[in-house]
């Protein structure tokens, strides 16, 4: 069974959560003078490491807050959950 260290609710098992993603670099300064293949780089293009990075996790199963985790995919070891919050103050 692997635990993810919700920030709110503390660890829990993995069913109780939805993977988003690695975690995006900065959103680009000027957003609307974007082409669509820059934005599809940006949406969809992955580092895919092998080793330690940054992804998205929502606890839908829980409090339904989305964070950050350090994952390291060789290990599945997990840790610094950061919340993650949107200019607005909401969730991504």
């Amino acid at each position: 069974m692997l635990l993810i260290p919700c920030p709110w609710c503390g660890p829990r098992e993995h069913v109780e959560f939805s993977f988003g993603g690695e975690a995006p670099g900065r959103r680009p300064a000027d957003p609307a003078a974007l082409d669509d293949e820059a934005w599809t780089v940006y949406l969809f293009t992955s580092a895919n490491v092998m080793g330690v990075g940054c992804y998205l996790v929502c606890h839908t199963g829980g409090c339904g807050q989305w964070f950050a985790v350090t994952l390291n995919t060789l290990t599945h070891e997990m840790r610094d959950p950061t919340p993650v919050r949107t200019a607005a103050g909401g969730n991504p």
